[in-house]
């Protein structure tokens, strides 16, 4: 099982992430306020602005302060890893 740091030394299961998303547009912002509903939000950004969602397949919307862009490299990265570790 891989984990991601998602900032501020919080970390998701890499397999578990369904999509990761910028806050901004409006569909992500209802998606957000449903799930505050729903008590599936899980916010790690500590108070800082959140610039990326992720959300999980068990339907978790979790908020950090680290750009979605960074995230994906860290998972590209790993995904990379993995492939040198199976080609070995």
């Amino acid at each position: 099982m891989k984990f991601i740091n998602i900032g501020f030394g919080n970390m998701v299961s890499a397999g578990r992430i369904v999509a990761i998303a910028s806050p901004d547009s409006s569909p992500i912002k209802r998606l957000i306020a449903e799930a505050k509903e729903d008590g599936s939000v899980i916010d790690v950004s500590c108070g800082r602005r959140t610039r990326s969602v992720i959300i999980t397949d068990s339907d978790h919307v979790i908020l950090s302060a680290i750009q979605a862009e960074t995230i994906t490299n860290r998972l590209a990265d790993d995904s990379e890893d993995e492939e040198n570790e199976e080609d070995e």
